[in-house]
């Protein structure tokens, strides 16, 4: 009730915010707003109140009534003078029309009706805003699920004429969700008496706003045009076609201009007479040009200023050419002229357009040229997106084979680090094109009918790619291997050996060293090795109750085969891995718990104490392993990972409390220790019922004797509870990947030390290679180890990360090293760390819940979040050498 209207608008906004708050029953206020509604002049307020309203709507959405009753305040203030208010309307019904279907009342479906009569009549409202409101609460009520009319389709369409963007921008968007409603309906054609679909009609429409003034229209209707799939083929190939016209006649493009050219073989030489006389003269007035909304649209688009309305035009270029094969061919050319853009970004967007619908086209020589031009480009992605193109393509003359081959080359000299890309880029060349190879053959080996050649370098990069395309295509040509000298063949048995991924198994005539026919691959789920797995568990499962020795060689005979099982089957090797590192725990703990090492009097168990605390020290480092370095780990298998880590905790108590003397340190260490298992059944309390036998079932049922017992008591507790408890079956979970790496550069090859002045830096490219990292931003780091035992960890940056495919990433960045003088050349050590934090776990995250809802505060954490790295990559040596500065 005050007096200042500003007052009174905070007030209402404090009521909304107040509606939004969990637990506050909004129905109480709602009455009273309503009717500070009916006398309050400010518009300001009002439009205030209103949205207070909305959120109040929001939180009530199950009972009808009420948004009836919201839904008609909204009609009433409809006519108010000011543009928030009525927006604010707008918004109201669109968020809480009616939507109901079929079985409502007749009341309700006219209801419906005028939902959609009333904010139709706002589409031509005098203020932009509220023009831009009526469309938004459209589509608002579109999303909502109610099926809008197709009148509304000729009122959106004179709305793409508005003079403002935003209702512009709207308009497109709406005219979009009424032709994948209607697609197949029949609408006039304005200035004609002839028909068309209303998707095509639509298609048109939305084509006209790619040239429209304003950039932010532009990408959207580039945007919309690639999801609109059910056009009809010729007004597709129209986009393409920007008919330019003189005197209403027809000229050729460039792009036909240059293909007749390239067809004939000639180049005009202006000798014909009279190629270019006037026609004969045109009746202007008769011709009527179609509605020239679709005229190269596409055409508009790739060439537009804004390199967003390009972008977007190279995206719904890409998804219509998916759908249609002969629009694929069409585009062909536009696409390929993007390859040249000056920004990164649409070139790059441009070739993997390229890759998706390289199955349909066949480049021609041309063509081929204008893509290879693009590798003289300094950017690394872009080059290597259009290795990846190469992959892919069809070439369709042995001349273009060539012509790609020359210029892999070129790039090769010019950028050695891009080689393992040329090389899969040729592997792949080689193995599509084999009868295009085949001519080229002893060209390429330089060989001779009847004089001896002299023997290529094997050690040449260039001559390594020439031979990867050449194997790769001989493998399905049996013709090509009598064209081989003899020491291509002991290069091909050589290479076959060193980069087995890039040359295939070949059978030789008449060889030596024909390699053994290759065997039918085993899919993966073919039962051997996944029975072999269940079954060597099984076995171990059954026989705990062994004598100590027999359970020992068990286990390790069953860990060895597990390694073994994993090398040699990729499908498997996550699971075998992992089940093998929990055998490898359950054995350690049960060396360290031998009987005859425990009987030992105190002063003597010194080596037994150092045994007992290593393993400790290793199962604890081999739990975080199995629980960060694996991916699809399930809530199960983590259980009895943490399950293992409190095994090892008390191991390590015990071990602690027969070497420390004194009482007083124990106390803090057994509360702590008592603290985790408390922590432990909160965590997995749903669990425990399947842990029948286990340590913490039993640590679980002396609980009450363990608060109140001595330390010493505790440990004794602890040994032989420890001792006793059978080990837990581990479910396999059914996928299951090992975070790996590879690092690619540095190689780890030369002999030659980098050099450098002490005290500067030199920086040291790191490529490499992560399969199944889950969010590899936050947890790849890289370390440097010096030969004095100094230790170096970088955090690469987030944009040193590409991700080429799924569960695929690529880490290329930069390491800077520097040192004081050494007298000689030394090695330093690169490898790539994976860093974990427990508190970043699922576990932790369960505690964190349970511990809050128990009780406000919540009790100390168990493990203060641990943090720590696993090496996940073979290290790579760099031989480096600081030069002491020159005086």
């Amino acid at each position: 009730q005050e007096n200042d209207a500003s007052v009174r608008l905070k007030i209402a906004s404090l009521l909304g915010l107040l509606s939004k708050t969990a637990g506050f029953s909004p129905d109480c206020i709602m009455d009273d707003a309503i009717n500070t509604l009916q006398n309050e002049k400010s518009h300001q307020v009002l439009a205030q109140l209103l949205d207070t309203l909305l959120v109040i709507g929001t939180k009530l959405t199950e009972n009808p009534s009420v948004r009836m009753r919201l839904v008609e305040v909204a009609c009433k203030h409809l006519t108010d003078s000011s543009h928030g208010v009525r927006n604010k309307c707008l918004q109201l019904i669109g968020c809480l029309g009616p939507v109901e279907k079929g079985g409502a009342k007749e009341a309700e479906s006219q209801a419906a009706k005028d939902v959609q009569k009333i904010i139709g009549d706002h589409f031509n409202d005098q203020d932009p805003r509220v023009r831009t409101a009526a469309i938004k609460a459209m589509l608002q009520l579109h999303e909502r699920g109610l099926k809008l009319q197709q009148a509304i389709y000729g009122q959106a369409c004179k709305l793409l004429a508005d003079d403002y963007e935003q209702v512009r921008s709207a308009a497109v968007q709406l005219i979009w969700v009424l032709s994948q409603l209607y697609p197949e309906s029949i609408v006039p054609i304005p200035s004609s008496n002839e028909e068309i679909r209303l998707v095509d009609d639509a298609f048109g429409k939305i084509c006209h706003m790619v040239s429209d003034g304003s950039w932010v229209v532009r990408v959207q209707a580039a945007k919309l045009l690639g999801s609109m799939q059910q056009v009809s083929s010729h007004f597709l190939e129209q986009t393409l076609d920007k008919k330019l016209m003189s005197d209403l006649r027809r000229k050729r493009t460039a792009h036909e201009r240059a293909k007749e050219l390239y067809s004939s073989g000639e180049f005009s030489s202006g000798r014909k007479w009279g190629d270019d006389a006037p026609k004969e003269e045109i009746d202007t007035g008769a011709v009527n040009l179609i509605e020239s909304g679709a005229c190269g649209a596409f055409v508009h688009g790739l060439e537009d200023e804004m390199y967003e309305v390009r972008i977007a035009a190279v995206e719904a270029l890409c998804m219509l050419a998916q759908s249609s094969p002969s629009f694929a061919e069409k585009c062909l050319d536009f696409l390929v002229d993007m390859f040249n853009d000056e920004i990164e970004e649409v070139r790059l967007q441009s070739i993997h357009t390229m890759r998706k619908i390289s199955n349909n086209i066949t480049l021609r020589e041309d063509q081929l040229d204008t893509v290879l031009a693009v590798l003289e480009d300094s950017s690394r992605d872009i080059r290597e997106a259009l290795h990846e193109l190469l992959c892919c393509t069809n070439v369709s003359t042995k001349e273009g084979i060539h012509l790609a081959l020359v210029e892999l080359l070129k790039n090769l000299t010019k950028y050695p680090t891009d080689r393992e890309s040329i090389w899969k880029c040729l592997k792949f060349l080689g193995s599509r094109h084999p009868t295009l190879v085949l001519p080229l053959v002893p060209e390429l080996l330089s060989t001779h009918p009847f004089f001896d050649t002299p023997e290529p370098d094997m050690d040449d990069p260039a001559y390594i790619a020439v031979l990867v395309l050449i194997f790769n295509a001989a493998k399905s040509c049996p013709t090509m291997p009598a064209l081989f000298s003899d020491h291509t063949f002991r290069h091909y048995a050589y290479l076959r050996d060193s980069l087995s991924h890039l040359v295939p198994p070949l059978r030789l005539p008449g060889r030596k060293l024909v390699s053994s026919p290759v065997s039918p691959s085993v899919t993966p789920h073919e039962d051997p090795s996944q029975q072999f797995l269940h079954q060597s568990l099984e076995r171990v499962y059954k026989l705990q109750h062994l004598d100590p020795q027999g359970i020992q060689e068990l286990l390790e005979f069953t860990i060895r085969d597990l390694q073994r099982l994993g090398e040699l089957q990729s499908e498997l090797a996550g699971v075998a891995d992992f089940t093998a590192t929990y055998l490898q725990c359950q054995l350690l703990l049960i060396k360290a718990l031998q009987e005859k090492l425990w009987n030992v009097a105190a002063p003597l168990y010194l080596k037994q104490n150092a045994l007992a605390s290593a393993a400790a020290k290793q199962i604890l480092e081999e739990t975080y392993k199995m629980e960060f370095m694996y991916s699809g780990v399930e809530g199960r298998q983590v259980v009895i990972i943490h399950h293992m880590r409190l095994q090892a905790k008390a191991l390590q108590l015990i071990v602690t409390a027969r070497t420390t003397r004194g009482v007083e340190p124990l106390f803090g260490m057994c509360e702590k220790f008592l603290q985790e298992v408390d922590s432990f059944q909160r965590c997995f309390i749903s669990e425990l019922p399947h842990m029948q036998g286990s340590f913490v079932d039993k640590l679980l049922d002396l609980m009450p004797r363990l608060v109140t017992s001595k330390p010493s008591e505790v440990v004794k507790i602890l040994q032989t509870t420890l001792r006793q408890s059978t080990f837990l079956h581990l479910p396999l979970p059914e996928q299951l990947h090992r975070a790996s790496a590879h690092i690619i550069e540095p190689t780890g090859e030369s002999d030659n030390p980098l050099r450098f002045t002490s005290g500067l830096v030199v920086a040291l490219d790191v490529d490499a290679t992560l399969e199944h990292v889950q969010d590899p931003q936050g947890t790849v780091k890289v370390q440097v180890l010096y030969p004095d035992g100094q230790a170096q960890i970088i955090h690469p940056k987030p944009a040193d990360f590409r991700n080429p495919g799924p569960g695929r990433h690529r880490l290329i960045t930069q390491v800077y090293l520097s040192h004081t003088a050494w007298t000689e050349p030394c090695q330093i050590e690169v490898r790539l760390l994976l860093a974990y934090n427990s508190n970043r776990s699922k576990a932790a995250a369960k505690i964190a819940k349970s511990t809050w809802s128990e009780s406000l505060e919540a009790l100390p954490q168990p493990e203060s979040g641990i943090e720590g790295t696993i090496p996940f990559s073979k290290p790579v040596k760099v031989y480096i050498m600081p030069k002491p500065a020159r005086r």
